[in-house]
Protein backbone atom coordinates (compact mmCIF):
# COMPACT_ATOMS: atom_id res chain seq x y z
CA UNK A 1 0.00 0.00 0.00
CA UNK A 2 2.52 2.54 0.77
CA UNK A 3 4.08 2.13 -3.07
CA UNK A 4 0.83 3.27 -4.17
CA UNK A 5 0.85 5.97 -2.06
CA UNK A 6 4.43 6.93 -3.01
CA UNK A 7 3.00 6.55 -6.87
CA UNK A 8 0.24 8.86 -6.01
CA UNK A 9 2.34 11.29 -4.01
CA UNK A 10 4.83 11.74 -6.81
CA UNK A 11 2.54 12.07 -9.34
CA UNK A 12 0.60 14.76 -7.09
CA UNK A 13 3.76 16.57 -6.83
CA UNK A 14 4.68 16.38 -10.40
CA UNK A 15 1.17 18.09 -11.31
CA UNK A 16 1.81 20.80 -8.85
CA UNK A 17 5.33 21.44 -10.39
CA UNK A 18 3.81 21.28 -13.97
CA UNK A 19 0.91 23.96 -12.69
CA UNK A 20 3.45 26.22 -11.33
CA UNK A 21 5.53 25.92 -14.74
CA UNK A 22 2.32 26.51 -16.79
CA UNK A 23 1.75 29.84 -14.53
CA UNK A 24 5.33 31.31 -14.72
CA UNK A 25 4.87 31.05 -18.36
CA UNK A 26 1.40 32.40 -18.70
CA UNK A 27 2.92 34.80 -16.74
CA UNK A 28 5.87 35.88 -18.87
CA UNK A 29 4.00 35.57 -22.28
CA UNK A 30 1.69 38.00 -20.81
CA UNK A 31 3.96 40.81 -19.72
CA UNK A 32 6.05 39.95 -23.46
CA UNK A 33 2.95 40.51 -25.26
CA UNK A 34 2.40 43.73 -23.10
CA UNK A 35 5.67 45.28 -24.04
CA UNK A 36 4.73 44.12 -27.84
CA UNK A 37 1.72 46.16 -27.78
CA UNK A 38 3.50 49.02 -25.59
CA UNK A 39 6.29 48.88 -28.13
CA UNK A 40 3.84 49.07 -31.38
CA UNK A 41 1.27 52.06 -29.93
CA UNK A 42 4.58 53.98 -28.84
CA UNK A 43 5.94 53.72 -32.65
CA UNK A 44 2.08 54.97 -34.01
CA UNK A 45 2.50 58.30 -32.47
CA UNK A 46 -0.69 57.77 -30.91
CA UNK A 47 -1.74 60.65 -28.29
CA UNK A 48 -3.28 59.67 -24.52
CA UNK A 49 -6.30 61.04 -23.54
CA UNK A 50 -5.20 64.14 -21.77
CA UNK A 51 -3.01 64.94 -24.23
CA UNK A 52 -6.54 65.08 -26.73
CA UNK A 53 -8.41 66.97 -24.06
CA UNK A 54 -5.85 69.50 -23.45
CA UNK A 55 -5.61 70.18 -27.56
CA UNK A 56 -9.47 69.91 -27.42
CA UNK A 57 -9.88 72.76 -24.98
CA UNK A 58 -6.90 75.07 -26.59
CA UNK A 59 -8.57 74.34 -30.05
CA UNK A 60 -12.26 75.55 -28.04
CA UNK A 61 -10.36 78.65 -26.68
CA UNK A 62 -8.83 79.35 -30.33
CA UNK A 63 -12.45 79.61 -31.77
CA UNK A 64 -14.21 81.74 -29.07
CA UNK A 65 -11.33 84.23 -29.24
CA UNK A 66 -11.38 84.44 -33.21
CA UNK A 67 -15.69 84.68 -32.86
CA UNK A 68 -14.81 87.80 -30.62
CA UNK A 69 -11.88 89.10 -32.87
CA UNK A 70 -14.31 88.55 -35.73
CA UNK A 71 -16.97 90.82 -33.51
CA UNK A 72 -14.50 93.60 -32.70
CA UNK A 73 -13.61 93.91 -36.21
CA UNK A 74 -17.14 94.18 -38.05
CA UNK A 75 -17.71 96.57 -34.67
CA UNK A 76 -14.41 99.00 -36.35
CA UNK A 77 -15.56 98.44 -39.69
CA UNK A 78 -18.86 99.92 -39.33
CA UNK A 79 -17.91 102.57 -37.11
CA UNK A 80 -15.20 103.35 -39.89
CA UNK A 81 -17.04 103.40 -42.83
Amino acid sequence: MQTRNKVLDDLSQLMTNAMGVAQGARIEAETAMKSLIDRWLADRDFVTREEFDAVRAMAQKAREENESLKARIEVLEKSAG
